[in-house]
């Protein structure tokens, strides 16, 4: 099966991590930033390293990028640059173009241009405070505007209540994705499993839900 190959554009603490994790993981990749030095630490992880000086049309396909799969543009700083290379790098063809954004109206831009954003900070923000603001929160993902998914401390009124009774679809409008009870995880939730003390609950659902949920006692 033949590997996905990505690239990156941008060599700034965001790319940088995440060029490292893919190459951990044992993905192909091609990096690209202005910086020597930031290309040259990458050159440990993969063979192409390359140091671009302009992210124009020419220079970007010279150094390959129309053949990457998927392309994650991690320019934000200068919000110019990060368009103008979104722009050429979803001309060239890219199945998949994904770019960082800096902030909503830059996130905006972006997605009219024919990308998939990501806001790091927003989202470590966002995960953060859901934390924060419920001791039961034991993670928080925004997949989107619309589903989220929490990683929940079980709540005290549903011990010794089966999943049936406490029917969360209907009465809080969360799915149950998977339950962690001690060294077991339930990948398949039965409408007979009784919740016990210290479950951890893995549930999908709106952000306001998921909030809900999270406030119970």
């Amino acid at each position: 099966m033949k590997k996905n190959t990505y690239g990156i554009i941008g060599l700034g603490r965001f790319g940088t991590e995440l060029s490292i994790e893919l190459a951990k993981a044992g993905a192909e990749l091609l990096v690209i930033d202005r910086d020597e030095e930031k290309v040259q630490l990458l050159r440990e992880y993969t063979e192409n390293a390359l140091i671009v000086k302009n992210f124009d049309k020419k220079a970007l396909t010279e150094a390959g990028v129309q053949n990457c799969d998927t392309v994650i543009i991690c320019i934000s700083d200068h919000i110019d640059t990060s368009i103008l290379t979104t722009l050429t790098v979803v001309g060239l063809g890219v199945k998949q173009v994904i770019a960082k954004a800096l902030s909503a109206e830059h996130a905006a831009i972006l997605e009219k241009l024919g990308a998939t954003v990501v806001r790091p900070e927003a989202d470590m923000a966002l995960r953060l405070a859901h934390k924060l603001e419920s001791s039961s929160v034991l993670d928080f993902v925004l997949l989107s505007e619309r589903i989220s998914i929490t990683k929940l401390q079980c709540p005290k009124s549903f011990i010794g209540v089966n999943v049936e009774k406490a029917n969360l679809r209907k009465n809080y409008s969360v799915n149950i994705i998977a339950i962690e009870s001690g060294k077991d995880l339930y990948e398949i939730v039965l409408p007979d499993y009784v919740f016990k003390e210290n479950d951890i609950l893995f549930l999908s659902g709106s952000t306001a839900a998921l909030n809900k949920i999270s406030a119970l006692e």
